[in-house]
């Protein structure tokens, strides 16, 4: 049996999942192949540093974030996103209250368990 979501993943239908102090999550679309998924942050929050095996790319959708990625660190705002290649760390802290869309390949197997 294929790894897959509904097709259609409606917001007010869906439920935010705890992902840490201040942030929420909502799974949305996702096969064995891709996975997006909408975080959202309270000021002050923080996406501790981590490393996945997965390339992720992320759309900031609102808010203000600093996020580093290895050992580049940038300020970054609504309609700017970045790209992280698989095994490099990265997290963020939120400076001003605001919601990010990421991207991985392959899906997040972690997020649905």
């Amino acid at each position: 049996m294929k790894t897959k979501s509904k097709v259609y993943l409606i917001n007010d239908d869906m439920k935010w999942q705890p992902a840490g102090q201040g942030v929420e999550r909502q799974i949305m679309g996702y096969d064995g192949q891709l996975m997006m998924v909408k975080v959202k942050f309270e000021t002050g929050a923080i996406g501790s540093a981590h490393t996945h095996y997965h390339s992720q790319s992320t759309y900031v959708a609102s808010g203000i974030f600093e996020v580093t990625i290895g050992d580049q660190k940038r300020t970054i705002k609504a309609g700017d996103g970045y790209y992280v290649e698989p095994d490099v760390i990265h997290g963020c802290v939120c400076i001003q209250e605001g919601v990010l869309i990421d991207t991985f390949s392959p899906m997040r197997e972690d997020f649905i368990r």
